[in-house]
Formats: structure tokens, C-alpha cells, sequence
């Protein structure tokens, strides 16, 4: 057994522990799914702490993602440069908030980013919209879609500046049950 190749230090395997909730075991796995999405890029030695990102378009191909229509905003929001390029370090946080452990209230953070396509920290009218015409594969007519977004931000907008802030949010899918169930993936 005297060539076993280290990939991580023990020191690195147990930082990735103490901000994840994944095991050395699954961090080790998804190392091996980073590496597989790029082996040209991604050295299998990480000891020296690489300066590795690989791109969204090859990030958005995986098959935990390809058939998410928000493929694209998910890897963006988890992207240290906003353009969807990912670290290891941030497809390990990727996969760690969309994992079943992650706690509702991490989740309601990322998922606030993801909906919040201008990136002001808002989610408006217009961020339902593309929203919405993402979960329906565009097949609601725009008066369906300007009603349901409008019903949306009537029942869900607590101070009346008709637009949703993160605590409107996170108020909003408090009480939406299938929250947690839907917003994860599996590696």
C-alpha cells in the first residue's frame, strides 16, 4: 500500500469537515467528480492548495444539473467570480448547501441568490418571471405568468414595496412544506 496517492493533508480533510456536511470519504468523492469534469485542469494533488476553476459550461453539464433549469444561477450564486467559474472550494459548498443536511435556513439564503437573477438583493417582478417561466418551460401565456407574480408578490411583499426582500423570503417559504425536499441534489 506504500504509493497511495494523498490528494488532500489531513489538515485540509478536516477543514473541509468542519464547514461542510460531508464526510472525508464524500469529500474525497467529489474531488474525484471535479477531476472527472476537467482532468486537464484539476491536478489530483491538492496539498498545495491549486488555483483551479473550472468553467460553468462544464459545471452545468453534470448530471445532477443538467436537467435543472436553473443550472446556470445555481453554479453562479456558488461562484467566488459571479461568472460561474468554480474553485474546488466552491463545488464543495455547492454541493454541501444542496445537500439533504443543510439546515433550511442556509438553503433559504442560497435559493434567495438564485432567484435574484439582477443581483440586487431583491427579488422583483421581474425575477418571478424568469423564475417562473423557467419552472413552466415558458408555457404560461404573460398575462398567466403577470398574474401568478403578481399573487406572489401581493401575499409574499410584508412592507408593500412590492418586491421581496430576504426576510419576505424566507417568510414566504417558511410555510411552502416541499422547500427542503426540492432544494438538493445528490453526488
Amino acid at each position: 500500500m506504500g504509493n497511495k496517492q494523498t490528494i488532500f493533508t489531513d489538515e485540509q480533510l478536516d477543514a473541509y469537515q468542519d464547514c461542510t456536511f460531508f464526510t472525508r470519504k464524500e469529500i474525497l468523492r467529489l474531488h474525484g467528480r471535479f477531476h472527472e469534469l476537467a482532468p486537464h485542469l484539476v491536478p489530483m494533488d491538492y496539498t498545495d492548495d491549486p488555483d483551479v476553476k473550472i468553467p460553468l459550461a462544464l459545471i452545468v453539464n453534470m448530471p445532477e444539473l443538467k436537467e435543472n433549469p436553473f443550472r446556470d444561477r445555481i453554479v453562479e450564486s456558488f461562484s467566488e467570480d459571479g461568472l460561474g467559474n468554480l474553485s474546488f472550494n466552491d463545488f464543495v459548498d455547492m454541493f454541501s448547501v444542496l445537500s439533504e443536511m443543510a439546515p433550511r435556513e442556509l438553503k433559504a439564503i442560497y435559493a434567495f441568490k438564485i432567484y435574484d437573477f439582477n443581483v440586487d438583493n431583491y427579488i422583483c417582478k421581474e425575477d418571478l418571471e424568469k423564475t417562473l417561466n423557467k419552472l413552466t418551460k415558458e408555457e404560461l401565456t404573460p398575462e398567466e405568468v403577470n398574474l401568478v407574480c403578481e399573487k406572489a408578490i401581493e401575499e409574499a411583499d410584508l412592507d408593500g414595496d412590492s418586491k421581496l426582500s430576504f426576510a419576505d423570503f424566507e417568510n414566504m417559504i417558511s410555510r411552502a412544506p416541499d422547500f427542503l425536499s426540492t432544494f438538493h441534489i445528490r453526488i
